[in-house]
This record gives C-alpha cells, sequence and structure tokens, in this order.
C-alpha cells in the first residue's frame, strides 16, 4: 500500500531525471578536479554511459539503487507485496537484463564498464574516483606493454634485415 496519495507519487516520479543526477554531477566533479576529461551521457556507445573516458575506452555507469534492482533478492519480494507490483518487477528485471546486455556489448566493442551504485558514489566518492584511476593505470600498463612488444618485434626485424645485407 502506497503511503503517498496518487498526486503525490505523480509530483515525485516527475522529478526523476535521467541525465544530470546527483550522484552523476558528484561522480564528474570529482573526476575533473583530478584532471580527467569526459563526455557526459554519450549516446554514440550502447547504454548511452553516464560518464565517458573515450582517451582510455572507459565507460561509466551511476546506477541508481532502486531502478537498477540493488540486491534483488531483496527487493523482489518487497515490490511483490506493494502496489503494481507486476508493473515494478517487469521494469526493474528489464532494466537490470538490459544492464547486462549493455555491459556485453561495450566490451565486446573494447571498452572497460564501470557501474557504481548511488550510495556508494554519495557515501565515499573519493572510493569511486579511486577506482576509475586504478582502472585507467591499468590500461596504460597494458598499453605499455604492447608497445614494447612492438618494439622487440621490430628490433628484431630490423636485425634481420641488417644480417640480410651482410
Amino acid at each position: 500500500m502506497d503511503v503517498l496519495t496518487k498526486e503525490q507519487r505523480r509530483k515525485n516520479m516527475q522529478h526523476i531525471h535521467s541525465t544530470d543526477t546527483k550522484i552523476e554531477v558528484l561522480l564528474r566533479k570529482a573526476l575533473w578536479v583530478k584532471g580527467y576529461h569526459y563526455r557526459k551521457n554519450y549516446n554514440a556507445l550502447p547504454g548511452k554511459p553516464d560518464i565517458v573516458l573515450t582517451k582510455y575506452k572507459i565507460a561509466i555507469f551511476c546506477d541508481g539503487e532502486f531502478f537498477h534492482g540493488k540486491d534483488w533478492e531483496v527487493l523482489k519480494p518487497r515490490l511483490e507485496k506493494s502496489n503494481n507490483s507486476e508493473f515494478w518487477i517487469n521494469k526493474i528485471s528489464r532494466n537490470r537484463q538490459r544492464d547486462d546486455e549493455v555491459n556485453k556489448q561495450l566490451l565486446f566493442e573494447g571498452w572497460t564498464v564501470i557501474r557504481f551504485w548511488g550510495d556508494e558514489i554519495k557515501k565515499n566518492v573519493d572510493e569511486c574516483v579511486k577506482v576509475v584511476e586504478e582502472t585507467v593505470f591499468d590500461i596504460k600498463m597494458e598499453e605499455l606493454d604492447i608497445c614494447e612488444a612492438e618494439s622487440e618485434r621490430v628490433k628484431s626485424e630490423w636485425k634481420g634485415c641488417q644480417n640480410d645485407k651482410i
């Protein structure tokens, strides 16, 4: 049973935004302070990630606990007892399924996907930034390893060319 009237619930739901949410803005500001340049709500990628570091191919999603079904095993039984339960269970189940599909598609395209829950961002934005920084570091190290391997390959080919001339 809903504790709000239909008009109150309608007004609440109208104020829920899909872009520039408080959690997105909080994380973006923290990343900007650290010197990261990003695109927001980047619609060139599947799922339209909230924050995208194109230089490193990192897609970041800031997910609200309710609409993306955090602790779904706990939330689902609670929703079954509420008003309009079928609608909400279907909606959140589909959101969770879509999140998985988007993750797989981005990974297939060579992107790194990071998902943060809203509470994680609100309570510990510095830890979230640290996760992003560690991911950037890992990507840089992978690129360095690839460059070193390519450099060794070119050197060995060069030596082979010089030996052919002798």
